[in-house]
């Protein structure tokens, strides 16, 4: 039995570690996309809002796994 928490303990842990990696990967990413396209358009306005959408989106997809692991 104090096995099993164990293994559930390092499992959260490492889904846990990985969060910020995948969060800190979307807004670069969505930073990176925004910029890209306002050189291919000429627009001045597309990296800020594409850079807040994906905040938007990492944050919900953090509290959607942490909903899903609160499940379990």
């Amino acid at each position: 039995m104090a096995q099993e928490g164990k293994n559930i303990a390092l499992k959260n842990w490492a889904v846990f570690s990985g969060i910020g990696l995948q969060m800190g990967l979307i807004i670069f990413l969505g930073n990176y996309l925004g910029k890209w396209l306002d050189e291919q358009f000429t627009l001045n306005f597309l990296e800020e809002l594409i850079t807040i959408i994906a905040v938007f989106l990492a944050m919900f997809l953090i509290v959607y796994r942490v909903n899903r692991i609160n499940k379990k």
